[in-house]
């Protein structure tokens, strides 16, 4: 059903005479392999629930990122050996153009990640299965959008005008903006779903349903687990406008001879699941360290704001450039903002508190700080409907759920 949806997207890009289709195969094939890498990531490498350590996040974050650029070198290379005629050098280098930019963008997610399970308490053993399935939930939510975002986008070209405005006003609200810390208690979806849900009031391990008195329950952990899909939603609106703006292609309409663009489905699709698949490693290697990488949120501003501005100005980009050159320049601009943003941010360290006053902090409690501490975990708890947060040791529930 999956690659009906997704191959639609190609369907109604030929059905306007704006480009060919890529074959449903290449659609069966990959959603394929995607399916096979999660099930062997569940059920193989991650079968027991166990912390995470940053040496094995930073081994399988490299494993997913050798994944995605074996499949860019692939789709480059694929006209050689005579498949995939429809790929090819400049397809790579939009596929690769899309990775990028949507793992750079991803970084946000984490942030947020970090937010939920410290404001949830969520053991550290039990973070990865939460974020598997949400990562699952993410990709089956960004194909919808990719299908109904490209389809629009072929079948209306002025809306490349309004995406373009968007990311550029979403840039300038990134790095203009007052910044401020999201607040899982105000979440509508979460209270909505307390209201027509079955909800226990305790976590039971990672198990997102259980059984009390022979009924069917969902945990708190499953609330969580909504607020995570959420979020993905949340930044998906910003991030997919953004890859669809830098994956088209330029043709003349076969019985017109008019010069049409249309964004391609299949390298908007594939970029955004290579980077959402490495997402969970990449949370459990960068975690502790993002509050490093303080240049990277300007850099990201500057690169939806390019990217709009792009899509404003497709029109005449394409009377004065051709399509490898304009690739080429949006590659080396996003690449460049990236690096320059790291390595600023390695070598200008914060800047210290004002006239140099540091805060003696007396040993011992401190009253205030524990009542707000307990104010916090409280309306955590809340939230999910749970009579307490799990500890940070393996729930001795486990065994009761289902």
């Amino acid at each position: 059903m999956l690659n009906l949806l997704l191959a639609s997207a190609d369907h109604a890009a030929e059905a306007v005479g704006q480009a060919p289709e890529h074959s449903p195969l290449f659609w069966l094939g990959f959603n394929g392999f995607v399916l096979v890498m999660l099930v062997l990531d569940l059920f193989v490498f991650h079968r027991k629930a166990h912390e995470v350590k940053i040496r094995e996040a930073l081994l399988f974050s490299a494993f997913w990122i050798a994944l995605a650029v074996i499949f860019g070198i692939c789709m480059w290379f694929a006209p050689q050996i005579g498949v995939g005629e429809g790929f090819g050098p400049e397809k790579a280098k939009l596929y690769f153009l899309g990775y990028v930019i949507e793992k750079a963008l991803s970084v946000d997610n984490l942030f947020v990640f970090v937010v939920l399970f410290t404001f949830f308490k969520i053991p550290s053993q039990h973070q990865h299965r939460l974020l598997f399935w949400g990562v699952f939930g993410a990709l089956v939510l960004r194909a919808i959008f990719i299908v109904v975002g490209v389809t629009l986008m072929n079948s209306f070209t002025w809306l490349m005008y309004v995406f373009g405005v968007i990311l550029i006003l979403t840039g300038l609200k990134l790095g203009f903006g007052k910044e401020s810390e999201p607040h899982p208690e105000k979440n509508i979806v979460i209270r909505i779903a307390r209201k027509i849900l079955p909800v226990s009031h305790h976590f039971e391990g990672s198990h997102f349903t259980t059984r009390i008195d022979g009924k069917f329950y969902f945990t708190p952990m499953f609330l969580v687990l909504l607020l995570v899909e959420t979020t993905d939603v949340i930044f998906a609106v910003d991030s997919i406008p953004a890859v669809m703006g830098v994956a088209q292609e330029v043709v003349k309409d076969p019985v017109t001879g008019a010069v049409k663009r249309y964004t391609d489905s299949f390298i908007v699709y594939t970029s955004n699941v290579f980077a959402i698949l490495g997402l969970r490693a990449l949370y459990f290697a960068l975690a502790g360290i993002m509050g490093m990488f303080r240049f990277l949120k300007p850099a990201l501003a500057f690169i939806l704001a390019f990217i709009g501005a792009k899509m404003l100005a497709a029109d005449y980009l394409h009377t004065v450039m051709d399509k490898t050159t304009e690739i080429t320049i949006s590659l080396s601009v996003v690449f460049g903002t990236l690096t320059l943003a790291i390595i600023l941010s390695l070598l200008i360290p914060p800047k210290p508190a004002p006239h140099g006053e540091v805060k003696k902090v007396e040993p011992g409690p401190d009253p205030e700080q524990d009542a707000a501490k307990a104010k916090r975990q409280g309306e955590a708890a809340k939230l999910v409907g749970a009579d307490e947060l799990p500890d940070k040791t393996p729930d001795q529930a486990e065994g009761a759920a289902k």
